[in-house]
């Protein structure tokens, strides 16, 4: 094997979760969360604010087409104008709209399913992938399993607020678990078994201001290193979401390499993996009230054998 190979090889053995949760399990890390844990979190909702963490699925959304992926192609069936020329044969007046929308599941705000990435040919659990994902879609861990699971505390890590300029962290920045004990230890939060957690690096926000939006959609960006897989396994946090296209940081830290956190995280330790979310407007909530934890739901459209889902997080404080 290359050094890449090795290194890889290595974290994986050391953050790998097979068995963990026997043989059948389909939730991978969302396990940690329990009916104890919800209640726990259901009790941080001080105020009653809310946030959408979602960005807008809309034609001039981030993608480029990379692997087929593009924006929503949103088209109206029904209109006002076809009700008023009484094209829709309604009686006594009444007339409607209804419409259609097309689009990759993962070209916005999404979760990663545990059927979206395969180590050396192993899903999570450590089965065989191809006895896993057909062109039938997930037939084992398909997102659908995981509906109505996705709910507790939330934390958020203003990683672009403590280190970054303006905000923002400069692309290609590593964030290490150096980095997110430090501005845990800055915000007076814990992080820890059952979490949700959100690492904002003030990215999208920069992005949606461009023209097209930049490079958003698969270029260079900040986000977590490869080194912080053990940080990842060992705090026992159900899930991660980041501000940004690709959750790891981009270019990739070795010299040959595609995605080798997702490697890690998703078959390996079966880690629920969210991108695109959208984290300025609770993170300038939380360094107004200085409160970095929430009530956090976040529950996947149920599509059935999808290795991806659309997601409107929503946090209450």
């Amino acid at each position: 094997m290359t050094d890449v190979e090795t290194a890889i090889a290595k974290v994986a053995e050391e953050c790998r979760n097979w068995d963990r949760w026997g043989p059948d399990d389909v939730l991978g890390t969302l396990n940690y969360i329990d009916a104890d844990a919800r209640q726990r979190a259901a009790g941080l909702i001080r105020r009653g604010v809310t946030f959408s963490l979602s960005m807008r699925f809309e034609a001039d959304g981030p993608q480029k087409g990379w692997r087929r992926r593009t924006n929503p192609v949103h088209t109206m069936l029904d209109t006002g104008v076809d009700a008023v020329a009484g094209h829709q044969g309604f009686p006594h007046g009444i007339g409607g709209a209804d419409d259609v929308i097309a689009m990759p599941l993962q070209c916005a705000t999404q979760w990663d399913g545990l059927g979206h990435i395969f180590d050396r040919g192993k899903a999570w659990n450590g089965r065989p992938a191809e006895q896993v994902v057909s062109s039938l879609g997930d037939l084992v861990t398909g997102i659908e399993h995981m509906a109505a699971d996705v709910a507790g505390r939330g934390v958020l890590l203003d990683v672009g607020r403590v280190f970054g300029e303006g905000g923002v962290l400069p692309d290609g920045f590593a964030i290490t678990a150096d980095h997110l004990d430090e501005v845990a230890a800055q915000q007076n939060v814990t992080i820890g078994r059952g979490d949700i957690l959100l690492v904002r690096t003030g990215q999208l926000g920069k992005c949606r201001d461009l023209p097209g939006w930049g490079e958003f959609a698969g270029g260079p960006a900040p986000g977590l290193s490869f080194w912080s897989a053990p940080w990842l396994h060992r705090t026992e946090i159900a899930a991660i979401a980041t501000d940004t296209w690709g959750f790891e940081v981009r270019p990739n830290e070795f010299p040959v390499a595609f995605q080798p956190l997702h490697q890690i995280a998703i078959p390996n330790m079966g880690l629920l993996i969210g991108e695109m979310w959208d984290l300025d407007a609770l993170a300038a909530d939380c360094a107004s009230d200085g409160v970095y934890e929430f009530f956090l739901v976040a529950a996947p459209l149920p599509v059935t054998g999808a290795v991806g889902s659309p997601v409107n997080p929503i946090a209450t404080k």
